[in-house]
């Protein structure tokens, strides 16, 4: 005997679903239960006993009780299968937890109404057991005695497994991290230290995109990253507004797109083309269906789920010529600071994080854009225009988000200890020695910042040529800078240095 596939693997091979395979695969077969991971996939053995009857009610209910859901097969088979199926498991099990799920989830996904009675008045049961997957906030329907903790709406919901990666970031509670820093330190410090990590989170997102933020380009940029609480993602007008804010005045957009386009690049004559985006003519209505799972996610148990929920899911739709990554980062920040993740007029530099290692950054991107290419049928013509000749639309509407919540993570993580930790100190370390230099010589306030961060850029001196630009001090005047920004910085050293006793003689 061999293992066999159960649960949705075994609904994705039997209803010929075409959706990304499960990243949890189950399989039933001789010897004992086993799990292994690797590569982002997950194969979960089980032995003989735990298999499930081989018919569709079998199965889902199989998959309902042990497995993650993945929204794209759940979706899609819900949409396969006959709706006497899932009256029959209802009315066999009218109180069971798995059976009102289905049923649920079915009248969910397809919008139809199925032959039953309300359910009687049993304990409510999750729609995504939370040990599981991660969850929204709860909306009972009575109909089902079931709650509604889904990451979306039926026209756009996308699904995280809670892995071991999650949890761990969960129970290390950044956010009360970042509290603990910003209520130990200095309000000025933090206010100047804050308006630091704006531009560079400006300069960080244009750079990802291998451009330059400068002048009143990167002034738009900050002002509408400083905005973002008065920002409503579920407006049009919103999204049009600040497009136009963050873009070259020639390509903003008045409105979505209304041609097909990619995400790719041009080697020598020919487009190499690595994603294809959305068709112009399902744009509306992804769009409109994308802005209420954003409504929805409000309150989401978990913050960086959905942020990166509803950020990541607006790239791959890619409803403008340009602008779109950086709307997809601005997003991050505009959920983070509505789930109250981050404090009032805080910012976490994330894209300083991703320009560190953007090949991480695509990784996480591939892990749904990869899949799913995979399943979209296009030609280039002869104008070198994407043209898509089969239906799409579902593959951008449900898809499993778990690697993108754990990439998002990995990097609020990692902004939180290098980035925003590092311009607090360096803070307080540049008011330290501006302080010391105004000590020493009343110089104007540009001078001074000036002879500051050449002296902190250049290891604790001023350079030969750094040293032309300040003619009106001698070299004894330098010198006594240098010693005046070190004692300052190393207090106990220079301490040390007064105590010392001349030997004898000297």
């Amino acid at each position: 005997m061999v293992d066999v596939p159960v649960g949705q693997l075994w609904l994705v091979e039997n209803l010929y679903l075409r959706v990304p395979a499960p990243a949890v695969t189950s399989y039933c077969g001789p010897g004992a239960r086993r799990t292994t991971t690797g590569n982002g996939r997950t194969i979960e053995k089980y032995s003989n006993p735990y298999a499930p009857e081989d018919t569709i009610a079998g199965h889902l209910k199989f998959a309902l009780k042990n497995e993650p859901i993945d929204s794209a097969i759940m979706a899609a088979a819900m949409r396969a299968i006959d709706p006497g199926v899932i009256e029959q498991m209802v009315r066999a099990e009218p109180t069971g937890a798995f059976s009102r799920r289905a049923w649920f989830l079915y009248e969910f996904f397809t919008g139809k109404t199925l032959n039953l009675t309300d359910a009687p008045v049993v304990q409510y049961t999750k729609a995504l057991n939370p040990e599981l997957n991660v969850g929204s906030v709860g909306i009972n329907s009575v109909r089902h005695r079931v709650t509604n903790n889904m990451l979306g709406v039926p026209g756009f919901c996308v699904t995280v497994r809670l892995s071991s990666a999650i949890k761990r970031y969960q129970a290390e509670g950044i956010d009360e991290q970042v509290l603990e820093l910003v209520q130990d330190c200095d309000a000025t410090v933090l206010a100047r230290a804050v308006n630091f990590l704006y531009t560079k989170e400006t300069k960080s997102s244009y750079e990802i995109e291998h451009e330059r933020a400068t002048g009143q380009k990167a002034e738009r940029f900050v002002k509408a990253l400083r905005q973002t609480a008065s920002f409503n993602p579920s407006s049009d007008q919103d999204l049009v507004d600040l497009q136009n804010k963050i873009v070259d005045p020639r390509y903003a957009a008045k409105g979505f797109r209304d041609f097909q386009n990619f995400v790719g690049e041009t080697i020598g004559y020919r487009e190499k083309v690595h994603f294809v985006c959305p068709r112009p003519e399902d744009l509306p209505s992804m769009m409109k269906d994308w802005a209420s799972m954003s409504e929805r996610l409000k309150g989401c148990d978990d913050a960086v789920a959905a942020a990166a929920a509803i950020s990541f899911s607006f790239v791959f739709l890619h409803p403008f010529e340009d602008g779109n990554g950086r709307i997809h980062r601005f997003l991050i920040h505009h959920v983070l600071s509505r789930e109250g993740f981050t404090p009032d007029d805080i910012l976490f530099p994330i894209s300083a994080a991703i320009v560190r290692n953007q090949k991480s950054y695509d990784a996480a991107l591939e892990s749904v854009s990869g899949p799913t290419m995979g399943l979209i049928e296009w030609e280039m013509n002869r104008a070198q225009q994407v043209v898509v000749t089969n239906d799409t639309s579902t593959l951008y509407r449900y898809f499993d988000a778990t690697e993108l919540v754990e990439y998002l993570y990995e990097k609020i993580s990692e902004t939180i200890r290098i980035d925003f930790k590092e311009e607090l100190d360096f803070v307080s370390i540049y008011d330290t020695a501006y302080n010391a230099v105004r000590d020493v010589i009343d110089m104007p306030d540009r001078r001074a910042s000036m002879f500051v961060n050449f002296y902190l850029q250049n290891n604790g001196s001023i350079s030969k040529r750094k040293r032309e630009m300040f003619e009106e001090l001698t070299d004894d005047d330098i010198k006594d800078l240098e010693a005046a920004i070190r004692d300052a910085l190393n207090p106990e050293a220079a301490a040390d240095e007064d105590d010392k006793v001349p030997e004898p003689g000297l």
